[in-house]
């Protein structure tokens, strides 16, 4: 499959307006039957069912077969269901994929996709295993070959639907030490929230380790929400309503929103190309932003 092409700038906009809510999205150990049922009643956005880290090796078996049970049980609603596999080259990678193809959840996520090559790889493995075209892909970048190329791997392929930000990994593979405030790595994040816009796809941010912390959790929920994440990974249910809240437009930006629209549709009207609100110029590029800051209420309502 050939490389995705770049995008022009309606095209961008249509993909970021079609914004389907990713601002929790919950790591859940496959091998824990318990946890899979209270899956179905968490107000989560997207569930990730674990095959890897979460996973003794001996229970892995067991785990494939929960998560594709699940995938095809239709229980879980409106939650984005999707199944992260083991790593290429791992004893358990073909195996996973396969199944979790053929399961056809609404996303496979691999961990430590490095290429672009890899991306078409996985794509065509997918297919080849019947994977349905709803079931896209969602590759983790987790080190430093990933983030150097992460451009490369979003534009790589048209079932690639989401960049997955492997924090925890990414700080092993730098060297570097953990650290309110993320200095460390801030380019990383950084450089693969920007290969995601560019090629217009969905990006969410790495794990908050410590799940005793609320005051650091939304602290580094809201840094990356400053930054333009779409939301962030969670190891524990009890991070869900937070990352909701975090990533969710206040009622007073979604007032703000309208009131631009208005505003500028009102100049229009007069025969003018910009418009002022309170003493702010409004342009077009506020308008698109508006629209979308209407849109993301509107898709996060439709939930409820």
């Amino acid at each position: 499959m050939p490389p995705r092409p770049l995008p022009r700038k309606a095209d961008l906009v249509t993909q970021q307006t079609a914004y389907r809510p990713r601002r929790s999205v919950l790591y859940m150990p496959s091998s824990n039957e318990r946890a899979l049922e209270k899956a179905k009643t968490l107000p989560v956005d997207a569930l990730i069912l674990d095959l890897e880290d979460a996973v003794a090796p001996d229970a892995k078996g067991a785990a494939r077969e929960n998560a594709c049970a699940a995938a095809r049980s239709g229980d879980y609603g409106r939650r984005e269901l999707t199944i992260r596999v083991n790593s290429l080259g791992s004893q358990w990678h073909d195996a996973d994929l396969a199944a979790a193809a053929a399961a056809g959840p609404d996303a496979i996520v691999v961990p430590k996709v490095n290429s672009a090559d890899e991306v078409r790889s996985l794509v065509a493995a997918m297919e080849a295993a019947g994977a349905p075209d709803h079931t896209r892909l969602w590759a983790m970048v987790e080190t430093p070959v990933a983030v150097l190329h992460a451009e490369e791997i979003a534009r790589a392929s048209d079932r690639l639907a989401c960049l997955v930000l492997g924090t925890n990994d990414l700080y092993k593979e730098i060297g570097a030490t953990f650290a309110p405030g993320r200095a460390a790595i801030a380019t990383s994040l950084q450089l693969a929230l920007l290969a995601a816009r560019a090629a217009g796809v969905a990006v969410v941010d790495g794990v908050f380790n410590d799940v005793k912390d609320e005051d650091g959790f939304l602290a580094e929920a809201r840094q990356g929400r400053e930054w333009g994440f779409d939301g962030k990974t969670l190891i524990h249910p009890g991070q869900v309503q937070l990352a909701n809240e975090v990533f969710a437009p206040s009622e007073a930006q979604v007032e703000d929103a309208r009131a631009v629209i208005a505003a500028f549709e009102e100049a229009q009207a007069q025969g003018r190309g910009v418009a002022t609100l309170n003493g702010r110029l409004i342009e077009n590029l506020h308008v698109d932003t508006a629209q979308k800051v209407l849109a993301t209420a509107e898709a996060i309502a439709a939930l409820s």
